[in-house]
């Protein structure tokens, strides 16, 4: 496979999940950005927005992704606000780029406004989160090989619409 097929949208839009299972049907390693950091880090990534802030996280978000993206050849899960530093828009460009899709309701559910989560904290974590996606849909969509929309789908369905529309990335023969 050339390269990782690298999955971003917004938290709930089913990133790790839609990712791990995109993996397996591909016969590739799956990997999670924010996986990498808690290994990297020893602490949760809600510990480190409480301890160090937001700008700290990003900027320990845009190291590792720097150095693990180039020596991952399988599925990659970014967190959903990774793609706001303009030096990880740099490094995904080339890459298949696939953009999980959720509404404001479906995330919301999703995320079940989980104190996990912790840029959906607060005194309004519905206006929190409609604003977390009016800023970074466009972003998402400036990155994005394919854009494949998950609310009241399964994980399984929504798998097989990313092969469906990506082909096999796998598969390094000349399609026609």
């Amino acid at each position: 496979m050339p390269g990782p097929v690298v999955v971003v949208g917004p938290p709930g839009s089913g990133k790790s999940t839609v990712g791990r299972l995109l993996a397996d049907r591909l016969g590739v390693p799956f990997r999670d950005a924010d996986a990498d950091i808690e290994a990297a880090e020893g602490r949760a990534i809600s510990d480190i927005f409480a301890e160090d802030g937001e700008p700290v996280f990003r900027d320990i978000e845009e190291r590792t992704i720097a150095r693990t993206l180039p020596e991952h050849e399988g599925v990659y899960a970014l967190g959903g606000g990774a793609v706001l530093a303009a030096g990880t828009r740099r490094r995904l460009a080339g890459h298949t780029v696939v953009f999980l899709a959720v509404g404001m309701a479906e995330g919301v559910r999703r995320t079940g406004l989980s104190t996990a989560r912790p840029l959906l904290t607060g005194v309004n974590p519905r206006a929190t989160y409609k604003a977390l996606l009016d800023e970074r849909l466009p972003v998402y969509r400036e990155v994005a090989t394919c854009e494949v929309n998950t609310d009241d789908r399964t994980p399984d369905d929504i798998v097989a619409e990313v092969i469906d529309r990506l082909g096999d990335p796998t598969n390094t023969t000349t399609r026609t």
